[in-house]
């Protein structure tokens, strides 16, 4: 399916049908973002803000929540 295909499809839902599309859309995109996340945790690339972000704390400028 093509994404004419797909925009012509949602044009033609109901306003329940989008508003359910809508959600599924959302959970699907926040599901990608933790894929990604967990992938960058995984390849280190998250490692100097991790760094930081641990200096930071230890230094006092920041607390705990």
């Amino acid at each position: 399916m093509s994404i004419t295909e797909i925009k012509i499809a949602v044009k033609q839902l109901s306003q329940n049908e989008l508003a359910e599309f809508v959600e599924w859309l959302d959970e699907f995109q926040e599901s990608l973002w933790d894929r990604q996340i967990e992938e960058d945790l995984k390849a280190g690339k998250l490692d100097p803000l991790i760094q930081q972000a641990e200096a930071a704390f230890s230094e006092g400028k920041c607390r705990q929540i």
